[in-house]
This record gives C-alpha cells, structure tokens and sequence, in this order.
C-alpha cells in the first residue's frame, strides 16, 4: 500500500530513541524526510545520521519556548516545506503521589504538556490543508499506570487538548491524531518492569493481560504512527489510537 508519504517533510520530536526514533524511521522508510530532534545534540545527531540524508537533527528541548520556532524553520530551509508533525515526549520519572515533588510536577508539565500545545500550536499556524499534527501519548489517557502519577495526570489532559484541537482544525483541513502506546518494548518500558521486585515475572505478568499475549515492538508502533500521519489516512481525526495488543478491550 502507497501511504503517499514520498517527499513529505515532518517534524518528529524526542525521536533520539525509542517511539519517536522509531515513528521516524518508518516515515523514512516509506518516502518521507523527517527533521528530529531531542534534547542531547550528540545522541540526535547519531539518530538523524541513522537514518540516512532524508533525516535532518536538531538538539532542542521541548520545553523551551523557541523549540517550535527552531523545528519549523529547519524543515523548511533543509527540505523546503512542512507537511506535519509528531509531538513525542520522553515520559516523566516515575513515582506515587507521595514521592512526586512540586518541581517535578513543574519539569514535567513545561515539558510534557506546555511543550506539546506550543508545538501543536505553531504548527497549526504553519500548516495549510492536508498537513497533519500527531500525539504520542499513552494508555494512561483511558486507566491510570501504577506508578506513573504525573503522566496519569498530565496525558489525558493532553489528550483532550488534540481533540478540541481536531474540531477547531477540521475546517481547514488539517488532522489531528493520538496514538496510545501500552506495552511496547522500549528502554522506558523495561526500566518500568525493572522497579518490580522479579522483572521477569513482572512482565510475564503484564503479557498475560495483553490478547495477543506479548509486548509491541516499537517497529509496530511506527508503522502505526507513519500510517496516521500518512495522506492515506485523510479521513481520520479527533481519534486516539491504542496501541495496545487489545489490552485495553471494548470497541
């Protein structure tokens, strides 16, 4: 199938490694070029060099005020234009109510809420009809995650930000999308198995509650991310797509 990405230009963000890295890596692999970025300028530099002369890095963070700015720009002057992009921010430490601080309840909103809205933000000021804005957000917009207290509370807030951004955009022809990831092998989600008394059992435990009975592979999640970025999907928005191996259940 033809997503019609080729010689699309997007932004990934927080895409040195992990979901990011590996949404950037399909968009790629099926035409696009992508400007990534990430926080540490060595790590983003590998990254874009990984994924060959399609892939432009930029070290930035989130949550400065000029991140948008800076993005926006660098798709345009490397690629000449700016078809959309993808909000992706490394999750905040975890923790239980009681051990979360107010400065990192701060760190985390500048970063993981105020940073995605100003993104989102500039972005649909850039974009003209067809271009697209996409959330990587979690399972925890539907149930909370044991001990991930401040991503349970900021993600779903998030969340409804893309989808009252989806019905002010609609009109104009430009996408807003989320994609819910649950349990996909990553370094995040293994260090999250790891805090468990026996990670192995811990995980064995988590894939029994999966329908399909294993974690995602983070290929799977870009591939799903690509898609919903993709001209292929022009029809879908104001959705959140889990990600999930049916874990979540309903319809």
């Amino acid at each position: 199938m033809d997503l019609g990405l080729k010689d699309r230009v997007y932004v990934v963000t927080g895409a040195s490694r992990g979901l990011g890295y590996a949404s950037a890596r399909e968009l790629v692999g099926d035409g696009a070029k992508v400007v990534v970025s990430g926080r540490d300028e060595k790590t983003v530099g590998e990254a874009a060099a990984s994924l060959g002369p399609d892939a432009h890095g930029v070290a930035v963070d989130n949550a400065d005020a000029s991140a948008p700015q800076r993005l926006i720009a660098a798709a345009r002057e490397r690629f000449g234009r700016f078809d959309g992009i993808l909000i992706s921010v490394g999750g905040p430490p975890p923790g239980f109510v009681a051990d979360t601080t107010d400065e990192q309840w701060q760190a985390a909103f500048d970063s993981v809420f105020l940073g995605a809205v100003r993104l989102a933000r500039a972005a649909a000021a850039e974009l003209g009809e067809g271009g697209v804005i996409g959330f990587v957000l979690s399972g925890s917009v539907h149930e909370p995650i044991g001990g991930l207290t401040i991503s349970n509370g900021l993600r779903p807030g998030l969340a409804g930000f893309a989808k009252s951004l989806s019905d002010e955009l609609g009109p104009r022809g430009i996408r807003v999308v989320g994609v819910l990831p649950a349990r996909i092998d990553t370094d995040r989600v293994r260090e999250l198995d790891g805090y468990a008394p026996d990670p192995a059992a811990a995980r064995a435990a988590n894939e029994a509650r999966i329908p399909l009975r294993r974690y995602g592979t983070p290929e799977e999640f870009g591939r799903t991310a690509a898609f919903l970025l993709s001209p292929a999907a022009s029809y879908l928005t104001g959705i959140m797509v889990p990600v999930d191996g049916g874990a979540r259940g309903g319809f």
